[in-house]
């Protein structure tokens, strides 16, 4: 099924359509929001959300740009808003610990990905604080761009940003990186 059966699928409601999308584009969506959220829970949730609206608004989607990218930027924007509503959430707890879910040990803890070998998880792990600690836009174009693999071009759709942004938060990504892993080399 090439990408305008798929659309056109998707805009009939078509079952084996929509499955089809999950399989082409789930594992890729989910190693996106991984690299955002760092949190196999909250990245499943903001999948599943991307799937939904996905769901209620192939209508909307006019084919400017690849279906690919349009998923991209639902993505992008789902895992910020886990992340927003995770910030506060974990704001609200410091003021009101009683009130709020004990979420923070969860994220405390980390995640790790199961392919990392033992030997490298506390290199594996200092990265991942470094990601994410970097700035929203860095972390996004950093993650889109060297995790993700994804081309300078489509990153920029997705972002809705001109090259030269893209490239220059890639850019600032690195120096801020390399600063905070200078003790782990």
């Amino acid at each position: 099924m090439n990408e305008l059966e798929l659309i056109s699928g998707l805009k009939r409601g078509d079952e084996a359509a929509f499955r089809r999308l999950v399989e082409v584009h789930g594992d890729s969506l989910y190693r996106l929001v991984m690299g955002i959220l760092q949190d196999p829970e909250d990245a499943e949730d903001a999948i599943q959300e991307v799937f939904i609206r996905v769901h209620a608004s192939i209508d909307s989607f006019r084919g400017d740009a690849r279906l690919s990218t349009w998923l991209y930027r639902i993505a992008v924007h789902k895992a910020l808003e886990k992340a927003r509503s995770r910030k506060i959430r974990l704001g609200l707890r410091r003021w009101l610990p009683s009130w709020m879910p004990v979420e923070g040990e969860r994220l405390a803890q980390g995640w790790m990905h199961p392919g990392i070998r033992t030997e490298d998880r506390e290199k594996a792990r200092a990265l991942m604080e470094a990601i994410a600690a970097l700035p929203e836009r860095q972390r996004i174009a950093f993650t889109l761009i060297l995790v993700q693999g994804m081309a300078y071009e489509e990153v920029c759709s997705i972002m809705g940003l001109g090259l030269k942004a893209v490239e220059s938060l890639v850019s600032r990504a690195k120096v801020n990186l390399r600063k905070r892993l200078g003790a782990h080399r």
